[in-house]
């Protein structure tokens, strides 16, 4: 699908990758205040219908997001890495004001709000489903979970702010266009999958290991505890 494009272009799979990821971890957030209200309310509550299935709901919504969550982290950590933190990002903090100064700190929500995400979905994983129906409030994970959620809105929030300020609305509309270049389409994706599949090997490892950064470290951790997530939690169903 060709055309001239008014906003600043993105590749079509970060946008589809961001968007579900996007999609499923506000629709998470939502089910989880809800879930909230439901079975707590000890620091506020705004009353919602009492239905006892939402948790359930918040935990397919979570189970969404920890699925497709991999796959962003692995396409913004490599092929978006210049919208993350830079080696050179504290240096630029000092040019206060200037442009630069913005886009630093726009990279660097990008990074915490990543890192929020990650906070949320092992948390999550980390509860037993059976705790707020028993009335068991005071779990540790539990109350991480909760943490979670707060920092998860406010780095969001952020995320939306310093979107707006270094690209206004055009680079808000960019991520939800749907429109793509011909070198950019779905139709290609297998093939590239297939050549990077035939390149991949110990060398490809060893390079992506010695372009060792701050960006790599917390790639690698970010990776590490949804792997954990998952790993713990299956532990936990043999287990009981």
């Amino acid at each position: 699908m060709s055309g001239k494009f008014s906003q600043p272009y993105q590749p079509f799979l970060l946008r589809i990758l961001h968007g579900l990821t996007g999609l499923f971890a506000i629709l998470a957030i939502i089910t989880a205040f809800w879930t909230y209200d439901t079975y707590d309310g000890r620091w506020g509550r705004i009353f919602l219908p009492q239905f006892p299935e939402i948790e359930g709901i918040h935990g397919t919504f979570g189970l969404w997001t920890l699925l497709i969550f991999p796959l962003f982290v692995i396409y913004a950590f490599n092929r978006g890495q210049r919208r993350l933190i830079q080696s050179n990002s504290l240096a630029k903090l000092t040019q206060l004001g200037k442009p630069i100064w913005w886009y630093t700190w726009h990279r660097l929500v990008n990074t915490v709000s990543i890192l929020a995400l990650t906070f949320a979905v092992f948390s999550g994983k980390m509860m037993d489903e059976k705790w707020l129906p028993k009335g068991e409030l005071n779990h540790f994970w539990y109350y991480a979970h909760l943490i979670s959620w707060l920092i998860l809105v406010i780095a969001i929030a952020l995320h939306l702010l310093m979107s707006i300020k270094v690209g206004g609305m055009p680079l808000i509309l960019s991520m939800l266009n749907w429109q793509f270049r011909s070198q950019d389409s779905p139709v290609l994706w297998s093939e590239h999958f297939s050549n990077w599949r035939n390149n991949f090997g110990m060398t490809t490892v060893k390079q992506w290991l010695s372009s060792f950064s701050l960006l790599k470290i917390i790639e690698i951790s970010v990776l590490i505890t949804i792997v954990l997530a998952w790993v713990i939690s299956l532990i936990k169903e043999i287990k009981f």
